[in-house]
């Protein structure tokens, strides 16, 4: 992975919080990015633990300087707590369905 990594090849955890997705890829690879899991995004600001966990990961990550992506973002308002938490990307269903590929030009387009 440090390979990879020195090449330019960017490194993301996906389903950051979960299973064996932990905390401990921050400290052992070269990672760049972490994407927190849906299951935490769909309950922001419903949960107060959910909400926790989300800010810890988004403070933890750019202390390291790790870009943090929200996975599942469905809502204007899942979109605006997240952009309030300082995330920086987040991609869902509020942005679009997944698209067949000819579709793609005329989405990017608008």
């Amino acid at each position: 992975m440090e390979r990879l990594h020195q090449l330019g090849i960017r490194l993301s955890v996906d389903d950051f919080g979960t299973g064996h997705a932990g905390f401990s890829y921050l400290s052992d690879f070269p990672i760049d990015e972490i994407k927190i899991d849906r299951s935490f995004v769909s309950k922001l600001g419903v949960s107060p633990e959910a909400t926790a966990i989300i800010t810890s990961c988004i403070e933890l990550a750019h202390a390291l300087d790790v870009t943090v992506v929200a996975e599942g973002v469905e809502t204007r308002e899942q979109l605006a707590g997240l952009t309030e938490l300082g995330c920086d990307i987040a991609q869902g269903f509020h942005y679009s369905r997944p698209l067949k590929a000819e579709a793609l030009g005329g989405f990017l387009s608008v």
